[in-house]
């Protein structure tokens, strides 16, 4: 067989490949959305705007949307406040212990929003059992402070935190050193450096930031849930669910008006930000590739202090309480030796169907869509790298949409798409099924953009000499691609896996009894007032996110730079 031949056969090969994924991906991904902009200008009615200018008139509708911009806004200038500062003293500075304390600094992120809610409840309010402990709880019947939009903003703004940081600590990074070596010698101040060349350097990064923690806190469903729902404070998300809940599928055209109002905000904010940052940016010539490592002399000790009991007032305390109330035999009585007991543990992790079956469901969706995901995604991301085509940049340009949408919309998006499938008699609503195809549609890029970082730094040569030998499409895949890919490919799923398996905002609108998700237990036993159960379940939750957490720090080694999200 001549090279010629070889090159031609394979070149089949792809050209029947490409269509193979680029279908079934562009209808999981991009179908459920399409399906959503059909039904708000009218699908089935005539195309009318009807119903649009009646929901987007009412007095519900423009108070929820007042409440998310409020809390969005506010938990993203602090995100802004808290993930800044960390940044540039980590990113900076010569403090130590910065892989720790970037580690410390990702759980909150990585924690279930209404698991974040539930621990900051038990640390407040007159039932705090840490507070009884320590003698600090208001006396009983005093308000719960957090029921409040200042409650909500004070969560958000600590749970996206971490976007800002991870964000503008990459864009400081590119600082060349030698910039802000040649001000200090010049007789520039560590302040004057900071302030004239640092912080507009890496202004475009802080608002690159700030938009991924506003767009996130816009959709946030589990914090204004817990929070607001009990203080009557509604914001678009828990509207939705609240009307989506209380009249049924009746409601799919209201309900899919607020998702695009939503969906439209969110957008709107991402191009406002990259209309600003492309004013505002930078170009930044001869990298040195040198970190910057500012000295901070004596004031290193209590720099180091300070951020310790940061990150123990916003990590460590609100856990605590969770374990304490996690430990009682019941809501309200104080904790002691005589008193403590692991009942709820062993009721919600042995003994109750439903915590037990929403463990099965929840593990099997996350493994289930991280292995589709790393089956779907590696090949794709090769063809994209490898053989670009007008069809493959447009989902590689579309495919960051039901991401970037907040959660709900996307849950809507899947109801309409998937209640009634085409052509038959069957529906997926209310089954394992929907929610995994929402799954898919929802972490597809967080698989996708690894492997194509990853593939994008091989050398085509060794496929290009394999071919040359006769070596088939399945074979260079499976003897090259896959052996050299796969570390990146296992960050992915293990990142897949994590935000799956604690998720509720997609969930929380697409369960039915039997389908129950472990996002969706811990709010609905939170809400029938179990919260000891509750809290025992969050903390299982927790302890297995970070083992996950802990397992892909200890191979951080293997993986290339940069897929790890916490790795320094």
């Amino acid at each position: 067989m001549t090279a010629g031949a070889t090159n031609t056969g394979g070149s089949r090969s792809r050209d029947r490949l490409l269509p193979l994924l680029l279908l079934p991906v562009g209808l999981i991904a991009l179908g459920p959305v399409l399906r959503l902009l059909l039904e708000g200008i009218g699908l089935g009615s005539g195309l009318t705007g009807a119903h649009l200018t009646e929901v987007l008139g009412r007095d519900s509708t423009r108070t929820a949307l007042a409440h998310s911009l409020i809390t969005a806004g506010g938990g993203t200038i602090l995100s802004i406040a808290i993930g800044g500062l960390f940044a540039f003293l980590v990113a900076l500075t010569d403090i130590r212990g910065k892989a720790a304390l970037v580690f410390c600094l990702m759980v909150p992120m990585m924690i279930p929003p209404q698991i974040t809610a539930l621990a900051w409840m038990q640390v407040t309010g007159p039932s705090s059992v840490l507070l009884k402990m320590l003698g600090l709880a208001p006396p009983l019947g005093s308000p719960q402070p957090l029921y409040s939009p200042g409650g909500i903003i004070l969560l958000l703004g600590i749970q996206h935190a971490s976007l800002v940081f991870l964000t503008l600590r990459a864009g400081l990074r590119m600082i060349p050193a030698d910039l802000v070596e040649a001000a200090r010698m010049s007789g520039a101040g560590a302040l004057r450096v900071w302030a004239q060349i640092v912080l507009p350097l890496s202004m475009p990064a802080l608002l690159a930031g700030g938009a991924m923690a506003f767009v996130t806190a816009l959709g946030n469903f589990g914090i204004p849930a817990m929070l607001g729902i009990p203080a009557r404070y509604s914001t678009l998300p828990t509207l939705i669910y609240q009307r989506l809940v209380g009249m049924g599928p009746s409601v799919l055209p209201e309900v899919a008006v607020l998702s695009l109002l939503i969906g439209t905000v969110a957008i709107v904010g991402v191009l406002v930000a990259r209309a600003v940052l492309k004013r505002q940016g930078h170009g930044l010539a001869g990298l040195s590739g040198v970190p910057l490592a500012l000295s901070l002399g004596r004031a290193r000790g209590p720099v180091e202090i300070a951020l310790w009991s940061f990150i123990a007032a916003i990590l460590a305390l609100p856990l605590l309480a969770l374990l304490a109330t996690s430990l009682i035999p019941a809501y309200g009585v104080p904790l002691t030796w005589a008193s403590a007991t692991l009942d709820s543990w062993r009721e919600a992790l042995l003994v109750q169907p439903v915590t037990r079956r929403a463990y099965g469901n929840s593990l099997l969706l996350a493994t289930a869509a991280a292995a589709i995901l790393m089956a779907l995604c590696l090949p794709l991301a090769w063809l994209m790298q490898r053989r670009p085509s007008r069809a493959s940049r447009l989902l590689d340009t579309l495919v960051d949409l039901p991401y970037a949408l907040p959660g709900v919309v996307l849950s809507i998006a899947c109801i309409l798409a998937f209640m009634n499938l085409p052509f038959t008699d069957l529906t997926l609503y209310g089954t394992l099924w929907i929610i995994l195809l929402a799954y898919l549609a929802r972490f597809l890029v967080v698989m996708l953009r690894p492997i194509q970082s990853a593939i994008a730094q091989l050398d085509p040569a060794m496929e290009e000499a394999a071919a040359s030998t006769g070596a088939r499409l399945g074979r260079r895949l499976r003897t090259i691609v896959l052996p050299l890919a796969a570390p990146s490919a296992a960050a992915g799923a293990i990142l897949v896996f994590l935000t799956a398996v604690n998720e509720l905002t997609v969930s929380a609108l697409l369960w039915s009894s039997g389908t129950e998700t472990l996002g969706v237990v811990i709010y609905n036993l939170e809400d029938s007032g179990e919260t000891v159960m509750a809290s025992a379940l969050a903390m299982s939750i927790v302890l297995l996110i970070v083992a996950l957490m802990g397992l892909v720090q200890a191979g951080a080694r293997r993986f290339p730079k940069g897929v790890i999200p916490w790795q320094s």
